[in-house]
């Protein structure tokens, strides 16, 4: 058969399917105003960041993950008890993995009851030598008492040593990208090679909130009882705004007063990060003044929902002649309060799509820039299986791909 003697309307249709494909590659759905943008005319101004007490502190927005402001963020600094953070993450982990359990009887060795008992100078869970303690009071003893005792208890019942929990720690840290982090031991205590910054601490408060709400919801609670000693979470902010929910506080002479701090607003959600106050009372200041900041001049946007096609570019040699496209979860993107007009979102998907797929896999890229500089790119996937066609089917298709130049056959 001569190709070239292929009847014109055959040849016209086939050009049609290819200048279709190419507009729907490259025009993804307008966002979703939610809320509209602005009027042009109203500009809201921005001013600059709270020049707040501390060595280093970030401002994040939970939803995106964006810094919104910052100081020397990722400064490598003592971590003090903000530490049991990363130990939260780790048990919570290993709950949800089977290998420990709420109810697990826990004994309280030699090495947690001097290094973190009563007998020190830092906090303490007032645990009992020999004593077996459910591992899920040694959670809120370390969390909402800050325990050092329960800490370490933790640490020794998950990984049968607190060396060896740090080394568990540190590859959550390398999992989490944690890239300016390094853990020695789980309650914080001052120890050489210890260290993180104020961005690596957002990220691992973020993770927890996102990866394990139900025991981050343990440091929203205010008080703890243990061994007849009632003891208040050492985090001010609970009682000073109802909106504020974790995380946790720390503090040691060289670390200085540093506090781990989130809220909720509506639906937005910010994370505060301050480390190296010179007080009880700056940090929280200075915690509850970036969170503020955080709520009032910036603003989130839903601009894609997952379950809905954002494109259906042609496909080749599939049993269907399309693929739905579109992203795995709820596309969400943090401005500064008026600046939603200046968003856009443009679609990289290649060319030239040929069956199989599977449902999840990446077929391109979703790219939202503002003002031209680029703020989040989120993987395209496939929203369902596209497995290939027949034999005819492909190799029709193969005869069209032909036509249209690509070379694949």
């Amino acid at each position: 058969m001569n190709l070239f003697r292929r009847p014109l309307h055959i040849l016209a249709a086939a050009a049609l399917v290819f200048g279709v494909s190419a507009i729907a590659q490259q025009t993804p759905p307008k966002p979703v105003p939610n809320p509209p943008p602005a009027p042009a005319a109203v500009q809201v101004p921005v001013p600059p960041p709270p020049d707040v007490d501390g060595k280093a502190w970030v401002l994040m927005d939970y939803a995106t993950g964006q810094v919104l402001a910052s100081k020397n963020p990722d400064t490598r600094v003592e971590p003090a008890s903000i530490t049991k953070v990363m130990t939260d993450y780790v048990v919570s982990a290993q709950l949800v993995a089977g290998k420990i359990h709420l109810t697990d009887p826990v004994t309280i060795s030699e090495h947690a009851w001097r290094a973190g008992g009563a007998g020190t100078d830092g906090s303490t869970s007032f645990l009992k030598l020999n004593s077996q303690v459910p591992l899920k009071d040694l959670l809120y003893g370390m969390i909402i008492q800050s325990g050092n005792d329960s800490a370490i208890a933790l640490a020794e019942h998950t990984a049968g040593s607190e060396e060896t929990f740090a080394n568990l720690m540190n590859a959550y840290a390398k999992q989490l990208n944690m890239v300016n982090t390094h853990f020695v031991n789980a309650s914080g205590y001052p120890a050489d090679n210890h260290y993180s910054t104020a961005h690596d601490i957002a990220i691992l408060s973020r993770a927890l909130i996102h990866d394990y709400p139900e025991d981050y919801a343990i440091s929203a609670i205010k008080e703890f009882t243990w061994n007849g000693i009632k003891q208040g979470n050492r985090n001010t902010l609970l009682w000073r705004d109802p909106s504020v929910d974790g995380i946790k506080t720390g503090h040691t002479a060289e670390a200085g007063f540093c506090l781990a701090a989130s809220a909720k607003r509506g639906d937005s959600r910010m994370i505060a990060i301050v480390m190296g106050s010179s007080n009880e009372k700056a940090r929280a200041d200075a915690a509850i003044a970036l969170l503020n900041y955080g709520f009032r001049f910036y603003e989130t946007h839903k601009l894609y929902e997952v379950g809905k096609a954002l494109a259906t570019p042609r496909l080749w040699k599939g049993e269907d002649n399309q693929i739905p496209l579109g992203v795995e979860q709820d596309v969400l993107v943090t401005v500064k309060t008026g600046d939603y007009d200046k968003l856009k979102a443009t679609m990289d998907i290649p060319s030239t799509l040929i069956a199989p797929f599977k449902k999840g896999q990446q077929v391109g890229t979703l790219h939202i820039t503002e003002d031209s500089q680029a703020i989040l790119d989120v993987p395209l996937v496939a929203m369902n299986d596209a497995p290939q066609g027949g034999f005819f089917k492909r190799l029709w298709d193969s005869i069209l791909l032909w036509f249209h130049g690509s070379g694949k056959k």
